[in-house]
């Protein structure tokens, strides 16, 4: 089975290519690779530090791991951190995290790729972020003496580890050195493949992260304006459907406001919220700064609100600072593959909802189950949730708390972590 997955790392690249010719992040994904080997022995040619090597999938795994490097630059400021993705999106939006000494693409999966990767640069740790393992990495690395971690892994029955089939992959698991699972059924589940001696239940990583942003959110006085003196909807990462199921809630709440901030920000997306949302009055927030800028918020505060009733999020990098200003928020995705982050808005003691695509996450379902969150299906669901929160302040706040609550019951896997990693 290694075999056979060796050559199809080899046989992938014919079709990446041929796949690049059509899709631009597929190109991203091989233009970023021509020559990253070559680039990454010249790099840590010299480099005679400890070295912690973090490997992330995309953005959302990038999450879960950058506690445990914000950890290592405040408490261990000596070691080197490494990381790489392997998707274009998590590279492009990460490529210059200052906490990171380098950044890159994680190569192709061969045997000798992942050879002259270790051999180059010598990692101490390799930490691998959710589920994104690569067998000729895990193998090289152990063979080199490397410590191999899995944090905030989460393990359910469909997966091939647990298949009569699924050999291979449970020889993938048992090159680790410790695996930090979420909850105790994936440790259960482990258990039944016979891997548990290195299997600690410490929870996942990300809610340390967005505990943290909460703390550290940032002041918009002009958002603060617009939502001032109303009940505000923030709707975060949200796709066409979820805009127009929003659209048609919206009509029944005359003194609603909404800020939406779409999962994506080019020109085509943006004119299309703004047509979605026009019975409204929009204003887009890159039009309220230039009033900003030019003290007319100051002057009069009203006037950005004045006759508009959704505030269109045009830029990126601010979503989980918005939630603060949210008497209730709605998580876009689920009508598509999935729901975006529902923490964000979780931590900040604020009623969700979301569409029907969100069982593949756990903290959804347990948002759910704490009856702070609501996951809907059509126009109707969506306003009921709504009306119920804008006319019962008690049960808006109850909802709140218990979002807020399950939050800060699920803190301290990064803690948790490091106690094993630098005992």
């Amino acid at each position: 089975m290694s075999f056979l997955y060796s050559i199809g790392m080899w046989l992938s690249f014919p079709g990446i290519w041929v796949a690049s010719l059509f899709s631009k992040k597929i190109r991203k994904f091989l233009n970023g690779r021509i020559g990253l080997i070559k680039t990454i022995e010249n790099t840590f040619a010299d480099v005679k530090d400890d070295v912690v090597w973090f490997h992330c999938s995309s953005v959302g795994e990038f999450e879960q791991a950058r506690p445990l490097i914000e950890w290592y630059k405040g408490s261990r400021p000596q070691t080197r951190i490494l990381l790489t993705f392997f998707s274009p999106s998590g590279y492009e939006l990460r490529k210059n995290y200052s906490l990171a000494d380098w950044v890159f693409y994680l190569p192709i999966d061969t045997i000798r790729n992942a050879s002259r990767m270790v051999k180059a640069v010598k990692p101490k740790k390799l930490i691998f972020t959710k589920y994104d393992l690569w067998n000729n990495l895990i193998r090289q690395a152990r063979k080199a003496g490397c410590e191999i971690y899995l944090v905030s892994a989460i393990f359910r029955r469909f997966q091939p580890f647990f298949k009569w089939w699924g050999g291979f992959f449970r020889r993938m698991l048992r090159c680790i050195t410790v695996i930090f699972v979420q909850d105790e059924e994936s440790q259960k589940l482990l258990s039944t493949i016979g891997i548990r001696n290195n299997v600690i239940v410490c929870g996942d990583t990300r809610f340390d992260r967005v505990d943290k942003i909460a703390s550290e959110s940032r002041h918009f006085p002009v958002i603060e304006n617009f939502a001032k003196d109303c009940f505000t909807i923030v709707a975060g990462s949200t796709w066409q459907p979820d805009d127009e199921l929003i659209a048609q809630v919206m009509k029944n709440f005359s003194k609603v406001r909404l800020v939406v901030a779409p999962h994506e920000i080019h020109k085509e997306r943006i004119d299309k919220i703004l047509q979605i949302y026009e019975p409204y009055g929009t204003v887009r927030y890159s039009e309220v700064e230039e009033d900003a800028d030019r003290e007319m918020v100051s002057e009069n505060p009203q006037s950005i609100a004045e006759g508009k009733r959704v505030l269109v999020i045009d830029c990126i990098g601010i979503l989980s600072s918005l939630y603060r200003y949210a008497d209730f928020a709605y998580i876009g995705g689920g009508f598509g593959v999935g729901i975006h982050n529902t923490l964000e808005a979780a931590v900040y003691g604020v009623p969700l909802a979301f569409g029907p695509n969100y069982r593949k996450f756990q903290e959804a379902i347990d948002l759910i189950e704490c009856n702070g969150a609501t996951s809907v299906s059509s126009a109707s669901e969506l306003y009921q949730v709504i009306d119920n929160c804008v006319k019962d302040k008690e049960l808006r706040d109850f909802r709140g708390r218990s979002c807020r609550n399950y939050v800060e019951k699920m803190l301290g896997a990064t803690d948790k972590i490091v106690s094993v990693l630098e005992k």
